[in-house]
C-alpha cells in the first residue's frame, strides 16, 4: 500500500475516534450535569421537566383517565416524591377524585427521570400517603371523604382517619331532587385498619382483598322521607348473595371487626321535622367470609351486640351463604329486659302513640329462609 494512502486512512481512523470519544465525553458530562442538577434542584426538575412528561406517560397508560398535578416537590434523602394536590378523573366523568398533600416513596429517581409511568409493580415496596381524599359521585349524589390515609404496599396494611360517606347535598335538597321515596344513608368512621391487604391488586383494581378489617366506632345514619309515596315501579333491592356476586372486582374480607358502633335509623314524616328514630349503640360485630369469588368459605357468618335504644341489650347470630343463587339465611336473636318507654322516640312520631310504663321481660327470634 502507498505510503500516502496509509497516512491518509490513519488520519480517518483517528479523526473517527475522536468523534466517537468527544460525543462520549459529551454524553457523559451531561449525563453527569442531569444527575447534579436533579440532585441540587429536584424540586425545579420535576416541575418544569417530569411534571408534563409523567403526566402524559400516565394518560398514555391509563387512557380512560384525566390526571392534574400541582406543587410537585423531590426528597432524594427519602426517596419521596411529593405533591400539593392531586386531581383525577375518568373520561366519562363516572367520579372525580382530589387528594391533598399526597405523597409516594421508594419509587426510584431514575424512573422519574425516565418519565416511567408509576405502574403498581414499581410500588411494590412504596409507602403512600395522603393528608385527605375526597371522591365524588355525581350520578349518585354521594361523596366520600377521608382525612389522612396510610398505605405500607410492602407491610400489606392500610390505615385511615375520619372516614365519611354522605350525600352532596343537604337532606332537604337530597329528598327534593325526587318526586318518589328515598332512603339517605351517612357513615363516619373516625379510624379504619386494614391488614393483610393486597395492595398491588387494589391498585392495579383487580382485586381488594383483607385479612382483617377493623372499624372503630363508627356511625351509620339512615333516613327514610315518609311524606312521599313510594314509586309504585320500585324495582326489588338486591339480596346479600345478589349485591355481592354483582360487583365485577374480586372482593374477599377474612375478618371484618366493628367495635363501639352505632346506627341510627329513622323515619322523617313530615319535612324538615323531626324523625322517628331507632337507634343501636355500643355495637360490637364480628363478620366472616364476606368474598364474591371462590373461597374457603361458602357462608358470611355474623356475630353482633350493642344495646337497643339505650334500653336493653342484645345479642344476633346470622349465617347467609353467598356462594347460593338463591337468598338463604340462618338467624337467631336475643334481647333483654327494657323499659318499654324507650320505644317513644319511634312509635310517638311515626304512630302517634306514647308508652308511659311497662316492661319487655325478654325477647327472642328464631328465623331461617329457604331459597328465598
Amino acid at each position: 500500500m502507498p505510503h500516502g494512502h496509509s497516512q491518509k486512512s490513519h488520519a480517518i481512523y483517528n479523526s473517527r475516534w475522536r468523534i466517537v470519544a468527544w460525543t462520549g465525553l459529551a454524553t457523559g458530562v451531561l449525563a453527569v450535569v442531569c444527575i447534579v442538577a436533579f440532585l441540587l434542584f429536584p424540586d425545579t426538575l420535576v416541575n418544569q421537566f417530569l411534571k408534563g412528561r409523567n403526566i402524559r406517560t400516565f394518560e398514555k397508560t391509563y387512557p380512560e383517565y384525566s390526571l392534574q398535578l400541582a406543587g410537585l416537590s423531590y426528597d432524594i434523602s427519602e426517596d419521596r416524591l411529593g405533591c400539593d394536590s392531586v386531581w383525577l378523573a375518568p373520561t366519562d366523568s363516572g367520579f372525580a377524585c382530589k387528594l391533598i398533600g399526597f405523597s409516594i416513596s421508594d419509587i426510584g429517581w431514575l424512573e422519574l427521570l425516565r418519565g416511567q409511568a408509576l405502574t403498581p409493580d414499581l410500588l411494590i415496596d412504596s409507602d403512600i400517603d395522603a393528608e385527605a381524599i375526597a371522591l365524588t359521585f355525581p350520578r349518585l349524589q354521594y361523596q366520600m371523604s377521608s382525612g389522612r390515609v396510610h398505605i405500607s404496599v410492602s407491610d400489606s396494611e392500610i390505615v385511615a382517619e375520619n372516614l365519611a360517606l354522605r350525600p352532596i347535598a343537604p337532606d332537604e335538597e337530597f329528598f327534593a331532587a325526587n318526586q318518589f321515596r328515598k332512603t339517605r344513608y351517612r357513615l363516619d368512621v373516625p379510624h379504619a385498619r386494614i391488614v393483610g391487604s393486597a395492595c398491588l391488586g387494589m391498585l392495579r383494581r383487580n382485586m381488594y382483598r383483607g385479612r382483617f378489617v377493623q372499624l372503630q366506632s363508627p356511625v351509620l345514619d339512615v333516613l327514610t322521607n315518609k311524606d312521599k309515596p313510594s314509586q309504585a315501579d320500585t324495582i326489588a333491592p338486591l339480596m346479600p348473595q345478589e349485591l355481592i356476586s354483582s360487583i365485577q372486582t374480586a372482593i374477599q374480607i377474612d375478618s371484618l371487626n366493628v367495635v363501639n358502633g352505632t346506627v341510627r335509623y329513622g323515619e322523617q314524616v313530615v319535612i324538615g321535622a323531626k324523625p322517628a328514630t331507632i337507634t343501636l349503640d355500643s355495637l360490637d360485630a364480628a363478620i366472616g367470609g364476606i368474598a364474591n369469588r371462590c373461597c374457603e368459605r361458602d357462608s358470611t357468618v355474623i356475630a353482633a351486640r350493642g344495646r337497643f335504644m339505650q334500653a336493653g341489650a342484645f345479642r344476633v347470630n346470622m349465617s347467609m351463604p353467598v356462594a347460593n343463587p338463591e337468598f338463604s339465611l340462618r338467624c337467631s336473636a336475643s334481647l333483654t329486659r327494657m323499659r318499654l318507654d324507650a320505644l317513644n322516640p319511634f312509635v310517638v312520631i311515626s304512630d302517634h302513640v306514647r308508652v308511659k310504663s311497662g316492661y319487655l321481660e325478654k325477647g327472642e327470634l328464631h328465623l331461617r329462609v329457604t331459597a328465598g
